[in-house]
């Protein structure tokens, strides 16, 4: 159950997120809800590979790269979804940052402590 509250919670500030941001679009909520489960997939399978390859790179920026490969996952998702378009990387590195902060901030409030 907490799994499907964290996805909503995602979709939720995923689509929230696009009202405020110009270069991020979702066709609808569904589109969001498909986001956030494409994102949640990225995030399990091709995240800790590019973490493991781009570990130098991390180090030598003190951890800032880890901020580029979320928006690099951004992109990747964007490519899977019709449904989604974002319009350039430096889209995707903010709403990588304000997605990540801002879900955090929810599930903490909202998902069940399990």
């Amino acid at each position: 159950m907490n799994i499907i509250i964290r996805l909503f919670i995602t979709a939720i500030v995923a689509f929230v997120l696009t009202k405020l941001l110009s270069g991020v679009h979702f066709d609808g909520f569904t589109g969001a809800v498909i986001f956030a489960a494409i994102l949640g997939v990225l995030n399990l399978i091709l995240k800790p590979i590019l973490k493991l390859f781009g570990l130098p790179l991390t180090i030598i920026t003190l951890g800032f790269f880890s901020l580029v490969i979320n928006a690099i996952i951004i992109l990747i998702a964007d490519y899977f979804i019709d449904s989604m378009k974002v319009d350039g990387f430096w889209w995707a590195f903010i709403f990588s940052i304000l997605l990540s902060v801002i879900t955090s901030l929810a599930n903490s409030m909202f998902a069940d402590k399990n």
